[in-house]
């Protein structure tokens, strides 16, 4: 199974909300489901996850290693792996490349292609790599062999540098904080582009980044807005909203924690 288009992020979701979130993202039709380490949300992602109707074989689940677990990947993978109740994950990716922490690229890429090897992933890949790492880990693991590398991307920061080198390495962008926490949905050009297609602005931004061959993964706690960005699947920009678009990127970069960041492109 390949990284579907739209998925539910689940950051900053916690409990009883998590599950509910996740269940009724699966009952809406989401089949890419990404948790992490660091959200502290795995056990009730799996909990969700086993009491859906949904086989597991047709939902695609993303976890991330924390930078603290680096030393230890395998071990920690296999953690996450009880708490979501699998003997797999579709992806694991790097959570940050954390320049500060001491460990190497080479280590933890090696410890994560063991862990493929080993049958605890079927894939990995990076998160909030800049084009220099993306460039190491490429030549550490293999051209072709990183799935997707998952950044801050909207439209206030199109991160046009990572993507069209990404783009061109074949390894495919996931977009988070594809609403930028919500700034984009006052945008006048949005709101216009919206209202000719009888969509919403959060439509939009998802349909903008989706037709730009990224994944979005948006996040809710409301079943009427799972819904609604679900169907930005249905959505079909033009050449001319995709250009008014275009002109929105102002680099606004909202997440950028020191110590874990690269030095971005």
């Amino acid at each position: 199974m390949n990284l579907p288009p739209i998925g539910l992020g689940t950051f900053r979701l916690e409990g009883q909300q998590a599950i509910a979130s996740v269940g009724a993202a699966l009952d809406i039709g989401y089949r890419l489901i990404d948790t992490a380490q660091m959200y502290n949300n795995e056990a009730e992602v799996g909990r969700a996850l086993a009491a859906s109707r949904v086989p597991r074989s047709e939902v695609f689940v993303t976890t991330k290693i924390w930078p603290d677990n680096f030393t230890r990947l395998i071990p920690s993978l296999k953690e996450s792996l009880e708490r979501l109740q699998m003997q797999q994950v579709d992806l694991t990716l790097l959570h940050w490349p954390a320049p500060g922490s001491g460990v190497p690229l080479e280590h933890t890429l090696a410890a994560l292609m063991e862990a493929r090897a080993a049958g605890l992933t079927r894939q990995i890949g990076l998160s909030n790599f800049n084009i220099a790492l993306m460039t190491r880990a490429i030549a550490i693991a293999g051209k072709g062999q990183i799935a997707t590398n998952q950044v801050e991307l909207s439209p206030y920061l199109h991160n046009l540098k990572v993507a069209d080198f990404a783009s061109g390495e074949g390894i495919r962008i996931t977009s988070y904080m594809t609403l930028a926490r919500g700034l984009v949905l006052d945008d006048r050009t949005l709101g216009k582009i919206a209202q000719r297609h009888g969509a919403t602005t959060a439509q939009v931004a998802l349909a903008w980044a989706m037709r730009l061959g990224h994944t979005v993964i948006p996040s809710s706690t409301q079943p009427a807005n799972l819904q609604s960005n679900f169907e930005a699947l249905k959505l079909s920009l033009s050449e001319a909203d995709m250009a008014q678009i275009a002109r929105l990127d102002k680099g606004t970069r909202l997440v950028d924690p020191a110590g874990l960041r690269p030095e971005w492109d």
